[in-house]
């Protein structure tokens, strides 16, 4: 590996569909359990698709006031829950918060908020004066940064589906080129509404199968017909490895490369050669100091659309050849600008387990997708674990983890 700053994981958060504290959420993937369900959240009645991926149980109590909450929209509420959990798993690190930063990644943001607003101005005539801070992209940095005294850079990120991914990797760059000690990382996002839905559906990207949620989500499946539309926050700590190992905390993983390109194509399909995003893992690969043969399993981006999941295959196949590949989203379903942070995760945790939890739903692989989809728990071998996210505006992130000993 060539010289540079290496990067540990040393916390990690989430709130997902499969669990809201890291030993459910891996469980419930290992077990491969589908997370869909018919929203009970909202009156569905009169839309074409009434099923999501959404995070249960949900309290933040422990985590904020009663006041504060109100002026928080619930992707920050998400966030905020998640990112506290990374760092309390991180443990104390003893950075300055001059040397603290946050990178925050969402694609819609404040869209719970928004459809309220709007609800409100049809009968009230005003939106509410937290409107602004309550939709504000930022606003999760900013709650972030506010509660841990995190007084170095403190930025989001929105690239669609890549946001989460795009996020971790400039956590990574903000170390590498000395702007920060510790970087808290990771998306949310709180996007399951009617308004949402209906305009996806209307795009012909969600999975129509009302009458089998559970079943829906089938990424590489012949009868794949879209996804299915999820909720979440997903988190890391980020510090240098010397750092970490100095002061003897847990490392799940390094986080080794990161690619970031364009495929300046087309503004919701994917290019169908793949070109962008074959960039993007090979731009992770070489800032990583990789060769492909050294890849041991990919976490896909896996959506369970027609064009992307082939298009996916095809550059997996030929970068990769049949190296385990899965997709997180068959259990958790996609959840936008969290997808890449809440993949990120279990990705870094099957490094640390050498396991890869199963790709769900798939019955009948698609004969154009040739690659090695894992359909039980699997043992895999000590080496690099990519994550890809690919967006919508054609972005592209991919994420490179490699054991903390190598």
């Amino acid at each position: 590996m060539h010289q540079r700053t290496r990067v540990a994981v040393t916390g990690l958060g989430v709130r997902t569909p499969a669990g809201n504290d890291l030993k459910t959420f891996w469980s419930t993937l290992i077990d491969g359990r589908s997370t869909a369900r018919t929203i009970s959240s909202f009156d569905t009645t009169g839309l074409p698709v009434d099923f999501a991926c959404q995070v249960l149980d949900f309290d933040p109590a422990d985590y904020v006031t009663g006041r504060q909450a109100r002026r928080m929209d619930r992707t920050t509420l998400l966030a905020v829950c998640a990112a506290a959990d990374a760092i309390a798993d991180a443990g104390p690190a003893g950075v300055v918060p001059e040397r603290r930063a946050v990178v925050t990644g969402t694609g819609l943001a404040g869209n719970e908020t928004t459809e309220t607003a709007l609800l409100g101005y049809e009968t009230y005539g005003r939106p509410s004066a937290l409107y602004v801070p309550k939709v504000m992209h930022n606003a999760a940095a900013a709650f972030i940064s506010m509660e841990h005294r995190i007084l170095g850079p403190s930025l989001t990120v929105s690239t669609a589906c890549a946001s989460g991914g795009h996020a971790i990797g400039e956590g990574l760059r903000l170390l590498r080129d000395g702007s920060a000690d510790l970087v808290v990382a990771g998306g949310a996002e709180a996007c399951v509404s009617a308004t949402i839905l209906l305009a996806f559906h209307r795009c012909g990207a969600l999975s129509q199968r009302v009458s089998d949620p559970e079943g829906a989500a089938r990424p590489f499946d012949a009868a794949r017909d879209g996804f299915v539309l999820a909720e979440g926050a997903a988190f890391m700590v980020l510090e240098r490895l010397d750092d970490a190992v100095r002061r003897g905390a847990r490392v799940y993983a390094e986080l080794s490369g990161y690619g970031r390109t364009s495929d300046a194509h087309h503004l919701t399909s994917p290019d169908p050669d793949g070109e962008g995003a074959e960039r993007c893992v090979r731009q992770a690969l070489a800032d990583a100091g990789l060769s492909p043969e050294e890849v041991t399993h990919v976490n896909a981006h896996g959506s369970g659309t027609q064009l992307n999941d082939v298009t996916e295959a095809r550059l997996i196949a030929r970068l990769f050849g049949q190296v385990p590949v899965t997709s997180t989203k068959s259990i958790v379903g996609h959840a936008i600008g969290a997808a890449g942070a809440i993949e990120a995760v279990a990705g870094a945790l099957t490094l640390h387990e050498l396991l890869a939890h199963p790709t769900i739903n798939l019955e009948n692989q698609d004969p154009r997708c040739e690659i090695d989809v894992v359909r039980r728990p699997r043992p895999i071998a000590p080496g690099a674990v990519l994550s890809n996210s690919f967006a919508f505006g054609g972005h592209n992130a991919s994420l490179v983890f490699t054991p903390a000993d190598g």
